[in-house]
């Protein structure tokens, strides 16, 4: 294979390699030209060899060339990531703090002059288990991008309140602040954190970074991806992100990283056969199982907290029972269903049929009565085929029970604090049957014309809990183009828009001419009191400061076209209207 150019590999002389070499050994000498190990605050300065750091932003964009990705589906920017988990997520922790201790907080500020009254240690672990109790999904996961900036979010968001402690209680002296999507910790001097195996306070903080991280990937992040390699790539960016943490314990072994795979799964995330207001009380009824809805959530955990490999199987093997009989359970209520109809149409027309017998006529009342019952029969019949064998459901992912951590004691859906991601981009007139199979699902958003991600947002909408939050960028077109007007229309009557950020000509990805748009939204009713704006130039490092300085308040009513426009615009565009 031919070397590049520009190739980071050197010959014996330190010069840049020219020529061709071995693929194989061009890809183990170009791996290993990196150092994947060492902390990015840390300089290598080896007499010997000086290797470039690659992080773990660099290392995603590879996982998806590599992984070929989806069609449809773009690497996005890490200003991009932050500015949403930022967003979602602090108003995400304003809320719970509002609801949890004072009705009065209504900003972050709020929540850090609340948290600053308070400093003994149950304190501090109370305000952090609020905190841990958030849960964010991504429906569209790929590499995992998003969750990483959330889990990056999530760290910064604890160290600015003040309240990121060991695991005594007790807070470390640490200021931890994230820069292009990667964390940097400093000590209260300002001096740059650098884990030192044998100092006992650089253990703590290395400990407690490890344990905090661990937990929130644990207890707050959730993914779903089609794709098994996408799952696979975003469980070791999640893995990679613990890694950089990891420590040595008091045995000098370096301590076991969790199971955290249980959290990102893989299945067609706009596919159900099962609704969310299903029942799970018959399920745990049955004699057959042994378990209750609290075991299985208790099952759930334990499997996220053994390394014991026979322990592991036991639990999953509860796991997969209650998983399996739930579907058994509401397969045979549909059964039942087609039972009953079924009975219901054969009695009648055995009663009318021995009524013919005596030669006594039929009404004709009861004649259409008896086609009714037929056209009922049938109807739930192909219902019943449709769920049980259609093709439809070959990939389904069932949110009514694969995440336990969403559903209360009872096994009532409970939904997701924030819902956040850049799902695909394809037109459903170019996916032939498989555009089919969507619009059999009843989508609200579904427009032959539109895109998938419209069933996203709908999706999204659907799987948040009351007033939870969903924040996602996607192609822009929705807004004025024809074929968004029932997405218009859902999120006007579905939706309460937060935030909307017209991208406009400013091209986002590097690999694509998609104009795009970040829209934030909580399930509640439409207030109409939109914080929107254009960006009319590429804002790197500085989108919230651009938006906080920019935006207007838009209040969109409607389902004609979203157009954001300034104050002055607004006015124009009432008197011409009235």
């Amino acid at each position: 294979m031919q070397v590049y150019s520009t190739t980071i590999l050197k010959d014996a002389n330190g010069r840049r390699l020219k020529g061709k070499l071995n693929t194989l050994e061009y890809v183990f000498r170009f791996l290993d030209a990196y150092d994947f190990t060492a902390d990015v605050n840390t300089e290598i300065n080896d007499a010997h060899e000086s290797k470039t750091l690659i992080n773990a932003s660099v290392l995603g964009l590879i996982f998806e060339k590599i992984n070929g990705y989806k069609d449809g589906s773009f690497y996005t920017p890490a200003y991009i990531t932050m500015f949403m988990c930022k967003e979602a997520i602090r108003k995400a922790v304003i809320d719970k703090f509002n609801i949890d201790y004072n009705n009065t907080i209504q900003t972050f500020e709020d929540v850090k002059d609340y948290c600053a009254q308070f400093f003994k240690k149950d304190d501090l672990l109370r305000f952090n288990h609020t905190i841990n109790n958030l849960k964010i999904c991504d429906p569209a996961v790929g590499s995992g991008h998003f969750l990483v900036s959330a889990l990056n979010e999530i760290i910064a968001i604890k160290s600015e309140l003040n309240i990121l402690c060991n695991e005594d209680g007790k807070r470390i002296p640490c200021e931890v602040i994230i820069e292009n999507d990667e964390l940097y910790v400093a000590y209260n001097e300002g001096e740059l954190f650098e884990y030192q195996r044998q100092d006992t306070n650089s253990l703590q903080i290395q400990k407690t970074l490890f344990n905090e991280k661990q937990t929130v990937i644990e207890n707050c992040l959730f993914g779903v991806d089609i794709n098994p390699n996408s799952v696979n790539i975003c469980r070791l960016r999640l893995w990679i992100e613990l890694l950089k943490n990891a420590y040595y314990t008091s045995e000098g072994e370096l301590q076991t990283l969790p199971n955290i795979d249980i959290n990102i799964k893989c299945g067609n995330s706009l596919v159900s056969r099962f609704g969310l207001k299903d029942s799970l009380k018959s399920v745990f009824k049955n004699k057959e199982i042994e378990y209750s809805i609290e075991d299985y959530k208790i099952a759930v955990n334990e499997y996220k907290q053994t390394n014991s490999k026979s322990k592991k199987r036991e639990v999953s093997d509860i796991i997969k029972t209650v998983k399996s009989n739930f579907k058994t359970n509401l397969d045979s209520k549909i059964k039942d269903k087609v039972s009953k109809a079924s009975g219901d149409y054969e009695n009648e027309k055995q009663r009318l049929d021995n009524l013919e017998l005596f030669g006594e006529k039929t009404k004709k009342t009861e004649t259409d009565n008896l086609k009714k019952l037929k056209l009922k029969a049938e109807k739930i019949t192909k219902e019943k085929d449709d769920i049980l064998n259609n093709v439809i459901y070959k990939d389904a992912f069932e949110w009514r029970f694969e995440f336990p951590e969403v559903l209360d004691n009872e096994g009532n859906y409970l939904g997701f604090d924030v819902i956040i991601g850049n799902p695909p981009y394809i037109q459903l007139q170019k996916m032939g049957t498989s555009s089919d199979v969507l619009q059999q699902l009843n989508y609200l958003t579904f427009a032959r014309t539109g895109d998938i991600y419209s069933l996203f947002y709908e999706l999204g909408n659907n799987i948040l809990k009351k007033k939870g939050l969903l924040i996602f960028i996607t192609s822009n077109k929705w807004m004025r183009a024809a074929y968004g007007e029932s997405l218009r229309k859902y999120f006007v009557d579905h939706t309460n828009p937060l935030i909307l950020i017209d991208f406009a000509g400013v091209q986002i990805f590097d690999s694509a001419t998609v104009d795009t748009n970040i829209l934030m939204f909580s399930k509640d009713k439409n207030r109409q009191q939109t914080k929107a704006c254009i960006i009319k130039e590429k804002v790197l490092n500085n989108l919230s400061l651009y938006f906080e300085q920019q935006l207007e308040i838009s209040s969109f009513y409607s389902s004609e076209s979203w157009i954001v426009l300034t104050e002055i615009e607004q006015r124009i565009k009432s008197k011409i209207e009235s």
